[in-house]
């Protein structure tokens, strides 16, 4: 019986028999100096970086890597109905180091048959192996290995489809750098009273004409409805990076355009127990707002990719060549260059919460107490109503948390053919 080793041991002998009995003119011999001016690429190659040239963190621990990779052009597209890495494990039960759902890999495209028929690049391939003691036989250990590529070009989706409820990232250890943006987003209709806010309006009434005479006023009784309004936000820079988020806190700030308001406010003079029954509309400009929001992951869908990008499973912390951040134990998923996540536009409006009209009832006591915000009011324009406009520009901005923002610009198209959402 024929064995491989034979095979292979004959192949080899019979491979060396060929090379000594070739015609010695098919060979040249090369000096050092010749050899020098030889150039060529290989598919493969293999570096290596010493601990000593690694992170710090990586040298103090006597840490160096090992790198195999390829110098190549690698297309795919490929769609993964559930990912799901170190579930339970050194990070603990009852939950994975990424969980995700429906994710999808291709080129850049908006349309389904776009996507379909393309692919992401992925620009040398390599797979790295982080080795302790590199240099002892003895004590050397495999501490991680990392997939990645210098640059990957396409689009990565998450998720089924863009709704109101979460869907697509479960959890995700790793890191993910979103860019700095802008956003527009729409406040909700709401009426503001007594009961929502547990304050009262304050301010100065003028009721007659020609009587220099400014009574203060308070009053719990006050229905106001809020009309909605645009807020114009900047998103400040966020970098993501820990072992099983399920959220990110975003944070900025917004500018609100005029708040018109309308509605009755019934004030009691001071020194009097007759009510005034006053009608009144107006705006509030000038308002701004320090923007918190606390966005679950499962509404991140798009990420357009054109930077480096890894997988990698480590025993410990490890510094990986060139990573930003040094990965947690267990599993981990790496962006490395900043992720622009488009312009934010939230798909419903923004609940103006009581929080909110707590802080707005101050501010606007604040303006209706200066001497030049008197509110102008005889007998008959008081029955007839008045304007009131508050301008509170240079006021201390709001504080505006809002939470699980849909988002309008992470729709995307499925990437199959027909009417499928995931194939």
């Amino acid at each position: 019986m024929i064995t491989k080793r034979l095979v292979i041991s004959s192949a080899l002998f019979f491979l060396t028999i060929g090379l000594t009995h070739a015609d010695d003119s098919t060979l040249k011999s090369l000096s050092d100096s010749e050899l020098s001016q030889v150039q060529g690429q290989a598919l493969m190659n293999l570096t290596y970086t010493d601990p000593s040239k690694a992170n710090a963190s990586m040298a103090s621990q006597n840490i160096g890597f090992y790198k195999l990779g390829m110098e190549a052009d690698v297309e795919l597209n490929a769609n993964i109905k559930k990912l799901q890495l170190g579930c339970g494990g050194v990070n603990g039960a009852g939950g994975c180091d990424i969980d995700i759902d429906n994710l999808s890999l291709s080129g850049l495209a908006e349309t389904r048959e776009g996507r379909v028929g393309s692919s992401a690049k992925m620009t040398n391939p390599f797979i790295e192996f982080a080795i302790k003691n590199p240099n002892s036989a003895s004590t050397r250990e495999m501490m991680g290995f990392r997939l990645s590529a210098e640059k990957v070009l396409g689009m990565l989706t998450l998720g089924e489809e863009n709704t109101g409820t979460p869907n697509g990232i479960n959890t995700l250890s790793g890191y993910l750098n979103i860019k700095e943006t802008t956003g527009t987003a729409k406040t909700g209709i709401r009426n503001m009273q007594y009961g929502d806010t547990n304050m009262e309006i304050k301010g100065r009434l003028k009721t007659f004409a020609l009587i220099p005479w400014t009574p203060s006023f308070s009053t719990q009784n006050y229905n106001l409805r809020l009309n909605s309004a645009d807020a114009h936000m900047s998103l400040n820079q966020k970098v993501l990076s820990g072992t099983r988020m399920e959220s990110a806190d975003l944070t900025g700030s917004a500018k609100i355009d005029p708040l018109s308001f309308s509605g009755s406010i019934v004030p009691t003079i001071i020194g009097l127990t007759i009510p005034i029954n006053i009608s009144v509309d107006g705006s509030i400009s000038g308002l701004t707002a320090d923007v918190k929001i606390k966005e679950d992951l499962g509404f991140i869908h798009r990420l357009e990719l054109n930077n480096p990008f890894s997988l990698s499973l480590q025993k410990q912390s490890i510094h990986w060549n060139g990573a930003s951040v040094a990965a947690n134990k267990g599993w981990w998923l790496a962006i490395e260059d900043q992720v622009d996540i488009g312009h934010v536009v939230p798909q419903n409006p923004i609940a103006i919460t009581n929080d909110v009209l707590k802080q707005v009832v101050p501010k606007l006591n604040d303006y209706l107490a200066k001497s030049e915000n008197t509110v102008q009011c005889t007998w008959g324009s008081c029955l007839a109503g008045i304007n009131l406009p508050v301008n509170l520009t240079g006021s201390k901005p709001l504080d505006f948390p809002v939470s699980n923002l849909q988002l309008a610009t992470q729709n995307f198209a499925p990437n199959c053919y027909g009417s499928l959402k995931f194939c």
